[in-house]
C-alpha cells in the first residue's frame, strides 16, 4: 500500500488560514499508535469548530480534522491484529491528534474499539459521535428508571445529530418521543424516525414561572440554555433530562424548584472522554438494542472534496440528520 494518502486538514498560517484537502504520508502522522486504513468519517459540528480560524477547538496546526473514523488495522499491534474493523470516536481526536479525515490514520490503542458484529464501518459512521452522545443519553434515562410506559420523552434539537439518533433509539425501544425542532419542514423525516409528537422549538422558551405544569417523564437535550431551563421546568416527579450540548447558550437560567420539589435529575453528557472500557460496552450497545432502525436512509454521503461544503452547513445548522464522509471506494 502506498504511504502517501488524501486528508482534509485545517491550518493556521502566518498568511492566512487556510484548509482542504492535501496529500500527506504516513511519516506526516503520529509515531505511536495503531495504523487504520479509514473507510469511513462523519462530520459533526464539533468538527465544522475545527475547520474554522475563530472555532477554538484545533489544538494543534496543520490538524488533520475528524472526531470520528472507522476502518481496519493496516498493521498488527496493539493487541489488534491486521484487518480487524475498528473504529474510534472522541477523546483528542481531530483536535489535538490527526483525526478521520484521512485515508490512513495512526490511532493510540487505548482509543480504538473494536467494530461490534451487528454495525458495518459505514453504520458505525452513520452513527458517529452524535449518535454515541445519543446513546449516552439514552441509557443514562434507562439507567434513571425511565421506561416506555412512563410517559412521553422528549427531544430537543431533534433534526440535528443527536436529537435524530436519540429520536429513532427511544422509539426503537418503545418509547413515545416528542420531538422539539425549529425546521417545521422536517417532520415526516421525525416522525419517520418515530416521533408521535411534533413540538415547535418556539414553545419551549416559557420561563415565566420556575415550575411548570409536568409534560415529559424525561428528555435528551442538545440544545442547553434557556430551552433546558424550559425543560427542566416541565419535567414530571422524578424524571430526568440527559444534557449535552449548548448550541441555546452556555447560561441556564432555572432554580433549584425542579429539583427539590419534583427531584428533577439532570445528567451532564461528556462524550469525549468516556473511559475506553465504558466506551466499547456502549458500542455494543449501539449494535444491538440501540441500533437505530433505517441507518442507510439517515445519512447523505460526501467525500473529501464535497466535504468543505458539508461542514459550512452544519456549522450554520442547516443539516437534518447526518453526513458521513466516504474515504475509500
Amino acid at each position: 500500500m502506498s504511504d502517501t494518502f488524501a486528508a482534509f486538514t485545517a491550518e493556521k498560517a502566518d498568511d492566512g488560514f487556510r484548509r482542504g484537502v492535501t496529500q500527506l504520508t504516513v511519516a506526516d502522522l503520529p509515531d505511536d499508535g495503531v495504523l487504520v486504513d479509514v473507510e469511513w468519517s462523519s462530520v459533526n459540528y464539533k468538527d465544522s469548530l475545527a475547520a474554522t480560524e475563530k472555532g477554538r477547538v484545533a489544538r494543534i496546526s496543520p490538524l488533520v480534522v475528524g472526531i470520528d473514523l472507522a476502518g481496519t488495522v493496516r498493521e498488527t499491534g496493539g493487541g489488534f491484529t491486521a484487518g480487524d474493523a475498528v473504529l474510534a470516536n472522541g477523546y483528542d481526536l481531530g483536535v489535538s491528534h490527526h483525526g478521520g479525515y484521512a485515508q490512513v490514520a495512526r490511532v493510540p490503542a487505548d482509543w480504538i474499539v473494536p467494530l461490534p458484529a451487528g454495525l458495518t464501518t459505514r453504520e458505525a459512521m452513520v452513527v458517529g459521535t452524535a449518535g454515541y452522545t445519543a446513546a449516552l443519553s439514552v441509557l443514562a434515562l434507562l439507567d434513571h428508571g425511565i421506561t416506555p410506559g412512563a410517559g412521553t420523552v422528549l427531544v430537543t434539537g431533534a433534526t440535528g445529530g443527536v436529537g435524530s439518533m436519540a429520536v429513532a433509539m427511544l422509539a426503537g425501544l418503545g418509547f413515545t418521543v416528542a420531538a422539539s425542532t425549529g425546521k417545521p419542514q422536517a417532520e415526516a423525516f421525525l416522525r419517520g424516525l418515530g416521533a408521535s409528537e411534533i413540538i415547535p422549538r418556539d414553545d419551549l422558551t416559557d420561563l415565566s414561572k420556575p415550575l411548570l405544569p409536568p409534560a415529559w417523564a424525561g428528555a435528551v437535550d442538545s440544545v442547553g440554555g434557556s430551552t433546558l431551563a424550559h425543560v427542566l421546568a416541565r419535567l414530571g416527579p422524578f424524571g430526568a433530562v440527559a444534557a449535552s450540548g449548548n448550541v441555546g447558550g452556555a447560561d441556564l437560567p432555572t432554580t433549584v424548584l425542579p429539583f427539590i420539589l419534583r427531584g428533577v435529575t439532570l445528567y451532564g453528557i461528556d462524550s469525549s472522554q468516556t473511559p475506553i472500557a465504558r466506551r466499547r460496552e456502549v458500542w455494543g450497545r449501539v449494535a444491538t438494542d440501540l441500533k437505530p432502525a433505517g441507518l442507510d436512509t439517515m445519512a447523505q454521503v460526501v467525500d473529501l472534496e464535497h466535504l468543505e461544503a458539508a461542514l459550512d452547513e452544519i456549522g450554520r445548522g442547516g443539516v437534518t440528520g447526518r453526513y458521513v464522509v466516504q474515504l475509500r471506494g
